[in-house]
């Protein structure tokens, strides 16, 4: 499918490689992509692009892995969420976007409801980012939007299975992940289990980004064997 000539992905498509134009042709032409990607290799930034250009509401699920060994800490659950949500604001801001007026937050809303006298349908004009952990997903359908499940690699097997088994075909599924950078024992991923899972579907394309963006440095550092 023809990136749409009015935006080229805002700006994006001039620049990118032939693995990213795959990566991008396949989220039009397929329901499911899954990208086994290196860091800075664009896969966030291009799936927010895309999804954009779509025009469904964005759920961007991610996985609060960290939060057993960082513990209790104060605020409320949106705050203690927020940190997971960096990918995706960093996305928004590479394609123009000002995650504030993008992303989905109840807080933010009802203050800022409450300081312009209006009513919180009335700031919800422009929101078409929804983040949502997965542990809110019991019992929840998912249909008529774009679906991105970040940090996939971090995912249980069963954790993938509660977000699958809930997308209706009206959907669109971008699963990003690295196989080679897991906050779990790797064992435990389900990401890699599901790819070979899904491989033969014709709805499926894998995908794989290579080239990190981000300079000598971080590529070296991918190139450390692990014992």
């Amino acid at each position: 499918m023809p990136l749409p000539e009015n935006n080229l992905l805002f700006g994006l498509a001039p620049r990118l490689t032939p693995e990213q134009r795959d990566y991008v042709d396949a989220i039009f032409d397929y329901q499911l992509v899954m990208v086994n990607a290196k860091a800075g290799t664009g896969k966030t930034t291009l799936a927010v692009a895309c999804a954009k250009i779509l025009k469904k509401p964005l759920t961007y699920i991610f996985n609060p892995v960290q939060e057993a060994i960082m513990g209790f800490r104060p605020g409320t659950q949106s705050e203690k969420e927020s940190i997971y949500h960096q990918p995706l604001i960093d996305a928004l801001l590479e394609i123009n976007e000002n995650p504030v007026q993008c992303i989905y937050n109840e807080e933010v809303l009802a203050n800022e409801a409450i300081r312009r006298k209006v009513s919180v349908k009335r700031v919800m004009d422009g929101i078409w980012c929804y983040p949502k952990s997965p542990l809110f997903l019991r019992g929840t359908n998912l249909k008529d939007m774009t679906i991105i499940i970040d940090e996939c690699q971090n995912f249980t097997a069963i954790e993938l299975r509660k977000i699958f088994t809930r997308v209706h075909d009206s959907c669109k599924v971008i699963c990003i992940g690295h196989s080679g950078q897991t906050d779990i024992p790797s064992s435990k991923s389900g990401f890699v289990p599901y790819m070979e899972h899904f491989k033969e579907q014709p709805y499926c394309k894998i995908v794989s980004l290579t080239k990190n963006f981000r300079g000598e440095l971080a590529n070296w550092a991918d190139t450390f064997e692990m014992a």
